[in-house]
Order: C-alpha cells, then sequence, then structure tokens
C-alpha cells in the first residue's frame, strides 16, 4: 500500500459517513487497554457516528482533514479551534490562540506508509496559516507509538488531563508544540 499515493486535504459535508466508518475502525485501536467494548462503542455511537462528524464539518471552529489513497478514505485529522475548557489544561497549554489536534487516525493496513506524517503536516500547516501561536493535544499515557509518533513532529508533554471513554475515565498527557 506503500506505493498508493496519498492526497490530504479538507473534507467536506458528503465525507460524514466515510469518515465515521474510518473513525468506528480506528478509534479502538487506540484506546488504553482498560477500555471496555461497550464504553468504546458509546463513544463511537456519541461522538463519531456520521451525524456528528455532519456537525464537526459545518463548525467554523473545526478542520477535518481527510487522507484519501486510491479513491478511499484511509485516515483523518480534526483540529479545533479556542482556548481549552479544562482549566488545567489551558494552563498547561498557555498559547493564545491555539489550536487542538483532536483527533487524529490512519486505518491499520496504511500505517507506516506515511498516512500519518502526511496529516500531521497538513493539520500544522493550516495551524500556521491560521496564526495560531502552536497546537496542542491529548494522548492516552499508554499510547507509547502515538506518543513517539508526535515527539517526531516537536511535539513534548507539559501536564495530563482525563479523557472520558463511555462510562470511564482515562489518563492522558497534554503534548504541545509551539510554533
Amino acid at each position: 500500500m506503500s506505493n498508493i499515493p496519498v492526497i490530504v486535504d479538507r473534507a467536506g459535508l458528503w465525507d460524514a459517513e466515510a469518515l465515521s466508518d474510518v473513525a468506528a475502525a480506528t478509534f479502538p485501536l487506540a484506546c488504553p487497554p482498560g477500555a471496555t467494548a461497550d464504553d468504546i462503542e458509546i463513544f463511537v455511537t456519541e461522538v463519531l457516528s456520521g451525524e456528528r462528524f455532519g456537525e464537526y464539518l459545518t463548525d467554523p471552529e473545526r478542520i477535518v482533514l481527510k487522507a484519501v489513497a486510491g479513491g478511499d478514505i484511509v485516515g483523518y485529522a480534526m483540529l479545533h479551534a479556542g482556548d481549552p475548557a479544562d482549566p488545567e489544561v489551558a494552563r498547561a497549554i498557555d498559547l493564545h490562540p491555539a489550536i487542538e489536534v483532536s483527533k487524529m487516525y490512519v486505518l491499520p493496513g496504511h500505517h507506516g506508509t506515511g498516512v500519518s506524517t502526511a496529516l500531521m503536516h497538513a493539520a500544522l500547516e493550516h495551524a500556521r496559516e491560521g496564526g495560531y501561536a502552536g497546537v496542542w493535544l491529548g494522548v492516552n499515557q499508554a499510547n507509547t507509538r502515538a506518543q513517539r509518533f508526535y515527539a517526531k513532529h516537536g511535539f513534548q508533554i507539559v501536564g495530563t488531563k482525563t479523557f472520558p471513554i463511555g462510562h470511564q475515565l482515562h489518563d492522558d498527557y497534554v503534548m504541545r508544540l509551539i510554533f
């Protein structure tokens, strides 16, 4: 699959269902070991449905990028503008204006093919062009692969936060990149 060119572009409302399908396939792979199947299903239903993606795609504070290979969406990233709602995260980020990479996922058959890097480069380009002082994200503390990927792109751990998956709370690191 590494020979298939990847194109990253802004997603449109017509992509909502395909993005939801990718999200449903990829989100469970990044969940911490203690996340139950029921809680993952609740999260996918409440946060990653086609209807929710329709809302994200029409929200002026969000940018959804899609990675397309061979005519199919194989990954996506979502940026969310604005200050973090959690006061502790806001103190750790301490950037104004800031933008969050709230989601970044790639289908398993495309891991290691450059899709994640292409999505990250596009996300950072959008943030720079938007005049943001930097970018932040949350990553599960048990997801060392993702942490290494983000560190490779210049992100540093600056705090912690909790992340709800269904009825459970999980521990995330807050990572930040200053431009």
